[in-house]
């Protein structure tokens, strides 16, 4: 009896430790987690990003999945329906209800508690961007305000004090009259409406409107103050004359434009220093100021997050790179790459890694913002936005008969969400 006991004793044992060896084995795989994102200007950052954190992770391996921002979400659309999400991905305010409600995102809150993780580094408004029926489902990366770019060689030639904090919307009118010199084709500022974050949500919020109202229920379309800060930004290219016309635009962006030298003065992102910094002329020749004043000074800010599929088969590994991708290493090194980090504390080394420009002007106009508007559904808004501005723009509607139809669709939508 005391032999079987015995037996039964060391065989539980053996079978203790071989579970034990299973699991080690198991917590130390190897892992290939697969992350997208859709601006290649930060790919070189982001690969320092993969080698700094394989440095404590060398078992969990990082594939780089580059789609353009044109077809990022067309394609994350097709993928999740497929069951072909990457395990972690940029994700957007303007899409992330959709992608929250429909379950194609893990909420992380117990991971966050499990781990204990400290959130109070990171703005409170862009956690709040990526919560959901009282859920988190992202960490912020960074984020993006605008402000005012100007080409200094043509302030100098024209004998021009460049823009400052002092400068009323009257001041940039005044100055793009000055800037614009037809037989060189050079215009005093780009009116776009490509980007609307980098356009005419900033004229319509420092005019005192609003895009959406606060509850989600209501458009700011019949707003008189959104549609003169609209007008005043139409009247650039249809009144003033100092701005390419839309048609110009569409075939050579305005970006471009400002790159090479034809425009003085262009509405901005401070995610689009990566790429001046890395263009030679814009490097040499561009800096940047605070958006001027209107009834108020106002601008949009948005910021990334990274989250997890929730189909992903290596949530636990994908946890690991999205905790260091919102750390302060992490931060740190997108700092110095010109991308504005999300953890406090981070910033003053990004406005020091690129002393050429003057990126303290993004932090004040930080100090000067109103959230990225958004909704359920904001894709299907947005659209009616753009097309109606669209036509504004090229001079077949007004800019009233445009805001007429944009707020009745609008509504429309906004009441079936």
């Amino acid at each position: 009896m005391k032999k079987f006991v015995l037996f039964i004793t060391i065989l539980m044992l053996l079978l203790l430790a071989a579970c034990s060896g299973d699991e080690e084995t198991s917590a130390n795989e190897e892992s290939t987690i697969k992350y997208g994102y859709w601006d290649k200007n930060q790919e070189d950052m982001l690969k320092s990003l993969v080698e700094e954190f394989n440095k404590d992770n060398p078992n969990i391996n990082i594939t780089l999945e580059l789609t353009p921002y044109d077809q990022y979400f067309t394609k994350l659309d097709a993928a999740a329906t497929g069951g072909g999400l990457p395990d972690i991905f940029w994700m957007n305010g303007p899409n992330f209800v959709k992608y929250a409600s429909n379950d194609m995102i893990e909420p992380i809150d117990e991971k966050i508690s499990n781990d204990d993780l400290d959130t109070a580094p990171y703005p409170e408004g862009l956690l709040g961007l990526y919560q959901y029926d009282k859920k988190t489902y992202a960490l912020p990366k960074d984020y993006d305000t605008i402000g005012l770019w100007y080409n200094k060689t043509l302030f100098d030639n024209a004998g021009l004090d460049y823009p400052d904090d002092s400068w009323k919307w009257e001041d940039l009118v005044e100055a793009s009259k000055v800037l614009t010199d037809p037989e060189e084709d050079v215009y005093g500022i780009a009116a776009s409406i490509q980007d609307p974050q980098a356009s005419y949500f900033n004229t319509i919020m420092a005019n005192g409107g609003y895009v959406i109202s606060e509850d989600k229920k209501d458009s700011g379309f019949d707003d008189p103050n959104t549609i003169e800060g609209i007008q005043k930004y139409h009247d650039l290219i249809h009144e003033h004359e100092v701005s390419p016309t839309h048609e110009q635009m569409e075939t050579t962006d305005a970006t471009s434009m400002f790159e090479s030298g034809k425009v003085a003065m262009m509405f901005q992102a401070s995610y689009m220093i990566p790429q001046f910094k890395n263009n030679e002329y814009t490097n040499e020749n561009v800096d940047v100021a605070v958006l001027p004043e209107m009834n108020k000074r106002s601008n949009v800010i948005h910021g990334l997050g990274n989250v997890i599929a929730s189909n992903s088969e290596n949530k636990d590994a994908a946890w690991e790179f999205v905790k260091f991708l919102s750390s302060e290493k992490a931060a740190n090194i997108q700092a110095e790459a010109g991308i504005i980090p999300a953890y406090e504390g981070t910033q003053d080394a990004w406005v020091d890694a690129t002393p050429n420009f003057n990126l303290q002007a993004f932090l004040d106009m930080a100090n000067k913002s109103e959230p990225y508007p958004v909704s359920k559904d904001t894709s299907k808004w947005s659209a009616i936005i753009q097309d109606n501005l669209a036509k504004a723009w090229s001079g077949q509607q007004t800019v009233e008969e445009a805001s007429e139809i944009i707020n009745e669709e609008m509504e429309e939508i906004l009441a079936n969400e």
